[in-house]
C-alpha cells in the first residue's frame, strides 16, 4: 500500500497524536474525543508521539508524519498569497507521486488544512519535535515546500516569510535557510554555500563536507529515517545538487 493509502486509512491519526493526528483523524472521518485530546497535548505524546522524537508505530509512523506534514504545511502555505494556482496543484501531485485512486482523499486532507483557521505553527512544531536531530529529514520537508512554492516560477514574499518561519521552527539558522532558498531561486547558486562552507575552506574540509552530506542525504538513508519512498525523486535531486556543487569546486581547485 502507498503512503497515501496508509494516511487516509483511518488509523494513522491514532499513531501520531498531536495536531497532525487530529487532522488526519478528521479527514478520515474518525473525529473522536481521544484525537481531539491529542491535538491539545502540548508534549504531542498521545498515541505514539513520546515527546522525545520517537515513534511507537515504527517506520510507518515516521513516513506518515513526513508526508502529512508536507501536505498540511503546503496547504497552509497556499493561503498566504491568497491564490492556489494550477501550477501549484500540478507540482503538488508531481512531488508527492499521488496515485490516481488516492488523489481525492489526499485532496480532502489538503483542502481541510487550507480552510482550517488553525495556524501552521503547531504542525511545524510537532514535526520539529518528532524528527529532532534528523536534520536531513527536516530539510527534505522544507525543500518539498519550496518545490510547491516555486511551481509557478516565482516566490511570493509572503511564501518566503512562511518558509523562513518553518525553517526557524525546525531549528535552522539563517545561513541554512539561505542555502536552501538559493538552491531553488538562484540559478548557478554558490557551490561552496551548497556544501555549507565558504570559499576559504580547505580542500580537506570540502572533501569531508561532501562525504558527510552524501551520507546524510543518500535516498536510502533518508528512506530509512522516515522519508516515504514516494519522495525518492526529490532525494535524488538533492544528491544531484550536492554532487554538482562538489564537481564544480573540484574542477576549480583541481582536487583529485
Amino acid at each position: 500500500m502507498s503512503i497515501w493509502g496508509k494516511i487516509i486509512g483511518g488509523t494513522a491519526g491514532f499513531a501520531l497524536g498531536g495536531p497532525l493526528g487530529a487532522i488526519l483523524g478528521t479527514a478520515a472521518g474518525h473525529v473522536v474525543d481521544k484525537i481531539k485530546q491529542g491535538a491539545r497535548n502540548a508534549q504531542f505524546g498521545a498515541y505514539g508521539g513520546t515527546g522525545q522524537g520517537s515513534f511507537a508505530g515504527g517506520q510507518d509512523s515516521r513516513q506518515i508524519a513526513f508526508a502529512t506534514a508536507v501536505v498540511v504545511l503546503s496547504a497552509k502555505m497556499a493561503k498566504v498569497d491568497g491564490v492556489v494556482s494550477r501550477d501549484e496543484i500540478d507540482a503538488f501531485k508531481r512531488v508527492f507521486h499521488i496515485p490516481p485512486g488516492e488523489e481525492k482523499n489526499v485532496g480532502r486532507l489538503f483542502d481541510m488544512a487550507r480552510k482550517s483557521s488553525d495556524g501552521f505553527e503547531p504542525y511545524a512544531q510537532q514535526i520539529a519535535l518528532l524528527f529532532r536531530g534528523e536534520r536531513a529529514i527536516l530539510e527534505g520537508i522544507l525543500e518539498a515546500l519550496y518545490q510547491i512554492a516555486m511551481a509557478d516560477g516565482q516566490l511570493h514574499p509572503a511564501e518566503k516569510k512562511f518558509l523562513h518561519k518553518v525553517a526557524t521552527i525546525f531549528g535552522f539558522a539563517d545561513v541554512d535557510f539561505d542555502r536552501v532558498h538559493h538552491a531553488f531561486t538562484s540559478p548557478g547558486a554558490d557551490p561552496y554555500e551548497q556544501l555549507g562552507l565558504t570559499r576559504d575552506a580547505s580542500d580537506d574540509d570540502l572533501k569531508s563536507a561532501h562525504r558527510q552530506l552524501s551520507r546524510e542525504n543518500h535516498p536510502d538513508t533518508l528512506i530509512a529515517k522516515g522519508m516515504p519512498p514516494e519522495f525518492v525523486e526529490q532525494a535524488n535531486d538533492k544528491m544531484a545538487r550536492i554532487n554538482a556543487a562538489w564537481d564544480q569546486i573540484r574542477k576549480e581547485r583541481n582536487i583529485r
